[in-house]
């Protein structure tokens, strides 16, 4: 994947000193034409595209995004009320996850995400355990962070 993206911008400053412009929108150009040609030469290299692994990270991105979001909206509605009628909990989260830097960019975003703390990790490092400011259900906890945040982890650290 490195030497793809080396040479794809190799390829667009070539572009550059060929048109001998050194603008932006000529770099551009020249990135998507190295891009085209990465992608009609894609036989040649063994690993998937890097565009794909840059999509997914991207994805991943946005998504911590939209959790932030939605997370900082739940907590205010529960900070303006004027019960505190909340459910805090401590539950495992049994991860599929195998490296540690997966499973520490894990952990990493779901603490950064308002309410929820990853509190400790298992000696194994199979199971974290996580607090919830407010939890109505634990299994529906542990989908949400397997089908959002572990799904687009695998999606960026896995070809």
């Amino acid at each position: 994947m490195a030497f793809q993206i080396l040479l794809n911008f190799i390829l667009a400053f070539t572009w550059m000193f060929i048109l001998n412009s050194f603008e932006a929108s000529t770099f551009i150009i020249g990135w998507l034409l190295g891009l085209l040609l990465i992608v009609m030469m894609r036989r040649f290299f063994t690993g998937p595209l890097y565009i794909r692994r840059i999509w997914a990270i991207t994805k991943l991105a946005l998504l911590f995004l939209k959790e932030l979001w939605l997370a900082n909206i739940q907590v205010f509605m529960l900070v303006i009320r004027p019960k505190l009628d909340i459910q805090p909990a401590i539950f495992r989260f049994p991860t599929k996850l195998t490296s540690d830097w997966e499973i520490t960019l894990l952990s990493a975003l779901i603490t950064l995400t308002p309410g929820t703390v990853v509190m400790n990790v298992s000696e194994d490092k199979k199971m974290l355990y996580v607090h919830a400011i407010h939890i109505d259900d634990v299994e529906e906890a542990v989908t949400d962070i397997r089908n959002s945040f572990e799904k687009a982890i695998m999606e960026v650290s896995r070809p």
